[in-house]
């Protein structure tokens, strides 16, 4: 590897919630092992620290427009990981997160108290900012086929849209939290089923370069022109290049009219202004440096997931996993292993954060008794986790 991902970097201190925050404190005698937020345990790219220390050399931070250099990046990375053609400057625009923009998006397209339409197992983050800003959720749960994978269920999603009269959903894609990277059949019957009942869709592909064992990722606007007419499609590098604290995500929306009303309900609060050193962040991360920097990544997150699901299978009956093929979380199901060893999921989640495995309550998102899971860290740290787990908790 040309790269690092295997120190184990201190972030005590450093401004981490992962660590400094945690839902879960260890017993004296084991270390902190962060496995819940979603962010990375790796040092950032060297492409992005050189463009940060580059910029922050100059001691003037001032008001400032979005370069040119900003909007070519996201054009070229578009063009050369997803083969997007066509994509023009003026259908990209800045966010100051993805969440912002859904409800941006909402209000743009939505009166308040109306209903939405979203998958189940759901991201948080959906369901707190849109409920939270006022929207009445409508949940379609996934499920499982006979090989485990998570799916659609496109008739319920077309019997929900109808029953409540929804005209605005929020598709993820990749999807978190089952890390599911959707085919482009699978994309185009949902969206069909989104054209068939007349809805805006939003398409939270934050994850979309973090994909697993040679997996692509479908840009959701790609499927069609119907799609690409009816879909804000969001990115970030926050989850790419683990830039969360830095705030900086952007929307790209072909249709004149969509861009229109959402730039419109975004400018009403003036919150939507950038940070400096997340425009020259994303410079450097959208280089070709970057993308090698992806592309190794990519490979050590594989082999984590590979590490981790070979390890659950064979050593911790009654957890039971659909193997992601995109993003770094894990979503177990912990029901038959609760029901068997007579243990609530709150007692199981206690049992690691006792002996530092900080792993996270999945009940948020929608489907009980589960638990997500970070590995995003060098794996000698993903070892010693299970190795905890099946010698204390799972025993």
């Amino acid at each position: 590897m040309k790269y690092n991902f295997t120190s184990i970097i201190e972030r005590h201190g450093m401004d981490a919630i992962a660590v400094d925050n945690p839902p879960g404190t260890p017993k004296e005698g084991y270390d902190l092992i962060p496995m819940w937020v979603a962010d990375m345990n790796f040092p950032a790219a060297p492409a992005v620290v050189r463009a940060l220390l580059a910029r922050v050399s100059h001691p003037a931070y001032g008001y400032f427009n979005l370069s040119d250099a900003y909007f070519d990046s996201i054009i070229r990375w578009h063009e050369t990981r997803n083969h997007v053609t066509g994509l023009e400057r003026d259908h990209i625009g800045y966010e100051n997160g993805v969440l912002g923009c859904v409800v941006s998006a909402a209000q743009a397209f939505c009166s308040s108290g109306d209903k939405i339409l979203l998958h189940a197992p759901t991201y948080i983050g959906f369901t707190n900012s849109l409920a939270n800003a006022g929207y009445k959720l409508i949940l379609s749960d996934l499920i499982q086929d006979k090989d485990g994978i998570w799916r659609m269920d496109y008739e319920d999603m077309d019997k929900k849209l109808k029953e409540h009269a929804i005209h605005f959903a929020v598709f993820c894609s990749p999807h978190n939290p089952t890390g599911r990277v959707w085919e482009q059949w699978e994309i185009e019957k949902a969206m069909e089923v989104y054209c068939a009942n007349d809805c805006v869709v939003v398409s939270d592909e934050i994850w979309s370069d973090l994909l697993l064992d040679g997996h692509k990722h479908i840009p959701t606007q790609s499927v069609s022109q119907d799609a690409k007419n009816r879909t804000i499609a969001v990115y970030a590098p926050s989850k790419t290049f683990n830039l969360a604290g830095l705030v900086g995500s952007y929307h790209i929306i072909y249709n004149q009219y969509l861009r229109d009303r959402l730039l419109k309900q975004s400018s009403l609060s003036h919150y939507n202004s950038q940070n400096v050193l997340s425009m020259h962040a994303l410079i450097g991360a959208y280089s070709q440096e970057g993308e090698e920097w992806v592309d190794e990544l990519c490979q050590v997150l594989s082999g984590n997931v590979e590490y981790a699901c070979n390890y659950i299978t064979s050593h911790f009956n009654g957890i039971s996993l659909s193997r992601p093929e995109g993003t770094y979380m894990l979503y177990l199901d912990c029901s038959a292993w609760c029901r068997e060893h007579d243990m609530t999921l709150d007692q199981l989640l206690k049992a690691g954060w006792d002996v530092g495995v900080i792993w996270q309550d999945g009940r948020p998102f929608n489907k009980p008794d589960t638990i997500r899971m970070n590995l995003a860290l060098p794996l000698s740290r993903v070892e010693e986790a299970f190795n905890r787990l099946s010698r204390y908790v799972f025993c």
